[in-house]
């Protein structure tokens, strides 16, 4: 049995709120939109990220 990993397909910075998507077909993150909105954050953030250790890579 091999384990297989997978990775994550959207992040929000925990400092700016700014909201990313992980796009198959352009191979990169994209901004996520809100009622419209893209959710940019602020353009001088040093994005944290919300990596606290819940998402788990290795699917069994």
């Amino acid at each position: 049995m091999s384990a297989h990993v997978r990775a994550p397909t959207a992040r929000i910075c925990e400092r700016c709120g700014r909201a990313e998507y992980w796009d198959e077909e352009l191979d990169a993150w994209q901004i996520t939109r809100k009622d419209g909105e893209r959710r940019v954050g602020s353009p001088h953030c040093l994005h944290e990220w919300d990596i606290n250790g819940t998402f788990n890579p290795v699917v069994e």
